[in-house]
């Protein structure tokens, strides 16, 4: 695998950890600091593709790499900040563990179609502990006269960390993974306060995504420039799957 880490290091940016905080029992926030930062073209909702696997005994690239949204970015200081889950006890969670201050880091920043969209009059945001810091950072970019409806969830309540700036603008709920009839209990309940054009973000379980975009689109109208989803894991695949 030397080659293809040296493919890696290469065709990457790279960046030093300089500061790793743990929010909760399973979740680490890490900051980035990398020159690359002050030139990036960065559009909220933008990701990284991280090399979590350099150095390790990973089987191929898909083993090597992780994506993971930019939850912060400071370009007069050249540092961005990203949130890592480490309840799936993968090699991405493994890293987010093992990883310390002074670290070399390689990564490429990719921005994909789950971005901010200040179009609609109401946003709905759903999604579970892996999407949190990919909602917060979509939110804090839409204009202030926006109104924001909130489902966030997760077995264990505590685990739901408070934003970049420490505050805590989502309703968050005690939900087991995949409760799909809880959670598109909540959206029924949310939806009449909904006013003018509306848009969804969904992120997190891929099976949720799939249902709720179906739910959405199927029994209650919506069209599908409406909705945005973004699938974050699926407990039947794993990395670049």
């Amino acid at each position: 695998m030397a080659l293809i880490e040296n493919i890696i290091k290469k065709i990457m940016d790279n960046g030093v950890i300089t500061s790793k905080e743990q929010l909760s029992k399973s979740v680490y926030k890490i900051e980035i600091q990398s020159e690359a930062a002050r030139t990036l073209d960065f559009v909220p909702g933008c990701f990284i593709r991280l090399g979590v696997g350099i150095g390790q005994e990973a089987s191929s690239k898909k083993d090597m790499v992780r994506s993971y949204s930019i939850w912060g970015i400071d370009k007069d200081k050249n540092t961005f900040s990203i949130a890592i889950a480490t309840h799936s006890n993968g090699i991405g969670a493994q890293w987010a563990k093992d990883c310390m201050v002074g670290d070399t880091i390689y990564y490429k920043t990719k921005r994909g179609k789950f971005t901010v969209d200040n179009t609609a009059d109401s946003y709905l945001m759903i999604g579970d502990l892996s999407a949190l810091s990919h909602l917060y950072i979509i939110s804090r970019y839409l204009s202030k006269d926006k109104h924001i409806e909130s489902i966030i969830y997760n077995e264990n309540i505590t685990e739901l960390y408070a934003d970049i700036d420490n505050e805590k603008p989502f309703n968050f709920y005690s939900i087991e993974e995949n409760n799909l009839k809880e959670i598109i209990s909540k959206i029924d309940n949310v939806i009449p306060h909904l006013k003018g054009v509306n848009m969804a973000y969904i992120a997190g379980d891929s099976r949720i995504c799939i249902a709720i975009n179906n739910y959405l689109r199927k029994e209650l109208k919506w069209e599908t420039k409406q909705i945005k989803t973004k699938p974050f894991w699926n407990p039947d695949k794993k990395g670049l799957e």
